[in-house]
């Protein structure tokens, strides 16, 4: 099983993303400025697991400020940048589609962080939100490993059709009355669809699977120092097992803005399923 695409330079390789695959380039081209090194400081998080910078430019979670909070936020707009021309010379038909969520920066390290088994991101999952549902909306994150000595280390496990083939018989999809009900009390962003159920589902019971996880086929990656790699999180199975000092820019996509849209979960999950999810 080998499950990245690896690249010496930008070029496009769109194909290769929408069929699962992680695309990597080992000289990604993104590092810390000289001003940005005292950032790497696990002392400046706020409580949580990242630094985040949310699209409208307010950073959140993180116990810096005055001039750091400012470095911050200047450091993470930087990446957003950069991911977003990464993304668009890979991909060229999303130029002027995608749409910027969340930047993060990751200065902790991973390895023995304590979590609950769902909140776990060292087992294998693909990505899905609770409280913002999307729709059959792609998730596209890009990360760069800006530890000068450390490589961060992952799991990428089988593909999306063989996860939902195993679970897709264990998920309840609700009645539409319970996500209005849900978006009408504000528990979630918006409304929720069949398919959020389905794609939560996925999730939260591989991830509650103790022999899936000990037993499926899983492939380990190292992505060493100044690397950078690309994947939708809502198909590939992944799972952080250690590292620290990293940045991560998320995008969305609708699927049918996608080179090839029958290759998207929402797709896949509606030919297993025999009927529509969103």
């Amino acid at each position: 099983m080998n499950r990245l695409s690896i690249l010496d330079a930008p070029r496009g390789n769109g194909a290769a993303l929408e069929a699962g695959k992680v695309v990597m380039l080992p000289r990604g081209g993104f590092t810390l400025l000289p001003t940005e090194e005292a950032l790497r400081d696990p002392a400046l998080l706020g409580g949580a697991k990242n630094i985040s910078l949310s699209p409208d430019g307010k950073v959140k979670h993180t116990a810096a400020s005055g001039d750091a909070r400012d470095r911050l936020a200047a450091l993470m707009a930087r990446y957003a940048d950069f991911a977003t021309a990464l993304v668009e010379t890979i991909a060229p038909a999303y130029r002027g589609k995608l749409v910027r969520g969340r930047t993060s920066f990751r200065p902790a390290e991973i390895e023995g962080r304590k979590s609950t088994a769902l909140a776990d991101d060292t087992r294998l999952h693909v990505d899905a939100f609770p409280t913002m549902p999307m729709r059959g909306r792609r998730i596209l994150r890009v990360f760069a490993n800006v530890n000068p000595s450390a490589a961060r280390v992952w799991n990428l496990g089988e593909d999306f059709a063989a996860v939902a083939e195993r679970f897709i018989s264990q998920i309840t999809v609700k009645p539409d009355a319970w996500h209005a009900l849900l978006a009408g009390l504000r528990i979630t962003k918006a409304r929720r669809s069949a398919y959020d159920d389905v794609m939560l589902g996925l999730h939260d019971r591989a991830k509650l699977d103790e022999a899936y996880q000990a037993t499926c086929d899983k492939e380990r990656v190292e992505f060493q120092p100044g690397s950078v790699w690309l994947c939708y999180t809502d198909q590939v199975m992944h799972a952080a097992l250690k590292g620290q000092h990293a940045l991560e820019q998320t995008f969305y996509l609708n699927p049918e803005d996608m080179e090839d849209p029958s290759t998207t979960p929402l797709a896949m999950l509606e030919k297993m399923m025999g009927r529509r999810l969103i």
